[in-house]
Order: structure tokens, then sequence, then C-alpha cells
């Protein structure tokens, strides 16, 4: 059966792929410790299930506008001027099913076939899968621990640069002179930018700043996305939204219409309700309790260096001293031991793994990580060979 050109080469993203495994395994009665994605142990906020609840009982739940209801994407402005300092009003706001979708739409309306996109690694994989979708140009930098403006000059020319602020899987928080580092950049080239900021309640060390968190932000052409999977903890409720210049919010919603309509009533209902919560505390210091725990375990381990991340569900582990192909390392683990990770070729860095942290209770989290030093000590005493490193992308 014939596949159009346009999804042929397409592959499934590795970290759904995954996770997908996962579930498979779990229905055929095995016990498995999924590490690949990160899904919280975490309810939904309170809030969000009485607003859905109460939604429910109502006797119509109409259809609304392509770009979200008109109260809603007014209370998403809102939140937008009083926590990240962005100027903007309902006209910027598109509503989405999650972060996903709003990264797909925001490139397609910013782009055209054969446009240069700039994605730094390690990466989210739908950067790059969703940029290889509209036929951009994808040039991969290794991100530094530092973004200056030295940096940022060697970058080539491109019509846009994804930034991921909180960072997956680092943890990385940027910080205000790194983001103006940005802002002039993207003035001085003229380039746009995408900026996701879907772990902004995450943080364990320092603080969030948004990239569009200045008077020209729409000239400069910043699109921020944001979404409630991890910030409060709503991974299946798919509610995201996206802020961009109106002319491209226009494009966007014209995008969406055919394909999607408007996101659907009860997640547009929780959607407004999770946004309102603000800063979720308990479940911040849920994590950095587990997150220490988990590098804690990982210290005496002398094949990995994995550090306490500023913020975020993952931690992102160096092994290059045990192997380069951390795909094998992955495919022995959930074989033998039946604990997923993602491996470091799925965001662009053979030789690394993240390990989604959040996920079951402490002791099904300490086997898990038992479970990698097991392997890992294994392959250590047998003297692991390291093959050449695969090339990303």
């Amino acid at each position: 059966m014939h596949v159009s050109k346009r999804i042929a080469a397409a592959r499934p993203l590795a970290t759904t792929a995954m996770h997908e495994r996962v579930d498979l395994l779990k229905l055929q009665g095995e016990e498995v410790i999924d590490f690949s994605i990160a899904i919280s142990h975490f309810p939904a906020p309170e809030s969000v299930r009485a607003a859905v609840r109460a939604a429910v009982e109502e006797p119509l739940l109409p259809y609304t506008a392509v770009g979200g209801a008109v109260p809603l994407r007014a209370k998403l402005a809102a939140k937008l001027v009083d926590e990240n300092h962005i100027t903007a009003e309902g006209h910027h706001v598109i509503v989405t099913n999650g972060a996903k979708q709003a990264l797909y739409q925001s490139l397609y309306v910013m782009t055209d076939p054969g446009d240069t996109v700039i994605v730094m690694r390690p990466h989210w994989p739908a950067y790059v899968a969703t940029s290889q979708l509209l036929g951009l140009d994808i040039v991969l930098v290794d991100q530094p621990d530092v973004v200056d403006a030295a940096f940022l000059d060697r970058l080539p020319r491109a019509k846009v640069l994804i930034v991921n602020n909180p960072h997956n899987p680092t943890g990385k928080v940027y910080t205000q002179a790194e983001l103006r580092h940005i802002r002039d950049w993207l003035r001085a080239r003229g380039s746009h930018c995408i900026v996701d900021e879907s772990y902004e309640k995450l943080i364990f060390d320092g603080e969030h700043h948004s990239l569009a968190a200045c008077a020209d932000w729409e000239k400069l052409g910043i699109v921020t996305i944001f979404s409630a999977s991890q910030s409060y903890a709503m991974m299946g409720w798919r509610a995201g939204f996206a802020c961009a210049p109106a002319t491209w919010v226009k494009a966007m919603e014209a995008l969406q219409g055919p394909i999607t309509a408007a996101v659907p009533a009860l997640t547009q209902v929780a959607a407004e309700a999770a946004f309102a919560v603000g800063d979720v505390p308990e479940l911040l210091a849920d994590y950095r309790v587990r997150c220490d725990l988990v590098v804690r375990m990982f210290e005496p381990v002398p094949w990995i260096a994995i550090a306490a991340p500023d913020s975020g569900p993952y931690l992102w582990g160096d092994i290059t001293g045990l192997t380069l192909d951390t795909v094998a390392f992955a495919e022995t683990l959930i074989e033998e031991f039946r604990v997923a990770i993602m491996p470091g070729e799925a965001l662009g860095c053979p030789g690394f793994i993240r390990i989604g942290y959040i996920a079951d209770d402490e002791a099904t989290l300490r086997r898990g990580v038992e479970a990698i030093i097991a392997l890992g000590n294994r392959l250590a005493a047998r003297g692991a060979e390291r093959p050449a490193a695969r090339v990303p992308g």
C-alpha cells in the first residue's frame, strides 16, 4: 500500500514507543518499572477534578471557538502577565491539545519547507520529529553550560531557534543574562524563537524567567509554549496553550480548524482550573526528595556521572565511560530486568540515559535504580565494548 512521501520516512517517537512497549508488557501480566517517561504519582489538582466534575453535570458542552473559549483565553493571558511578565492579551493565546500540537502548529506557520531550524541537544525528540515532518533543515548544536554571546554568534543563519526552558532532560534553567543574550541575537539576526516552558513550575534551584518578557516580543517573533502535563501532573489531560504574535495565532487557528477544531470543552475546563493553581510546593518537595534519593544511590557508582538537576522530572546520566551504545543498554535493561529507560540516542546524545523518577512508590523507585546499577556493574566487570557513536538525528 502506497504511503505518501510526506510521512514515509517518519518514525514513531522513541519516547512514546518505549512507553507503549511497557504498556504491552504490563497487559501481558509482566511487572515493569517505567523510567522511560515522566508520569507523576500525584493526581491532578483537586480544583481541576472538581471543575471537570461540575462541567460534566451541565446539560450542554458546546463547541467553542477554534482557538479556545474567549473567557479562557483572557484568563490565560492574565496568567502570562502576572506570572511570566509577558504583555499578552486573549488574541495572543491559542489553546491546544498539549505541547506537541502547539509546537507543530507554531513551526508550521513560522516556516516553509527548506527553512533552517536550530535545535540544541540533548533535545526533546518531538522538536526534531516535527521539524522533519515539515521538511525543515535541522541544525543540531550541543547546548553549552552557559548560553552567551560567543556561543550564539557561532550559530548558523536560521529561521527559528528552539529553546527549552526549563530544559528536558538536563534540568537547566536559563538565567536572565542568558535570555538577554538570546534576545540580542534574535534582534541582530532577524531570527524567530519557539520557547517550550512546559516545566515552568518544576524548579528546585533558581527562578524561571520567560524569554518573551520584553516589550518587543511580538516584533521579535517569540512563541512560548505551556503545558499542564508536568507542572500540574496532568499527563493524560492533553491541556496546553501557546502565546504567539496575533498574526501567527490566526494562522494557527486556520491550521487547527480542519484538523481538530477546538480542544475538547472538558479539557478547556481542566486547563482553566490548572493554570489558575500557580505554584505546586507539595509536588515540588516530593520530587526533590525522590531526585536526591536517586542521585545518592548513583554517587558511589564509578561508571555513571549524574548530578541533581535544577528542575524537572528527569535525571540525565552520563555513562560514556561504560558504553556509547545506550540503545543496547536500554534493550538489555528492559529485556532482563523489566526496567525501562530512555537511551540518549533518542535525544541526540549517545552514551547518556534519561531516567524519569516521579512514578510509582519509593520502594519501586529504589528497585529500578538498583537494576540499572546491577546491569552497569555487570557490563563494567566484563569490560563493556565501546562502539563508535551513532550519528544523532
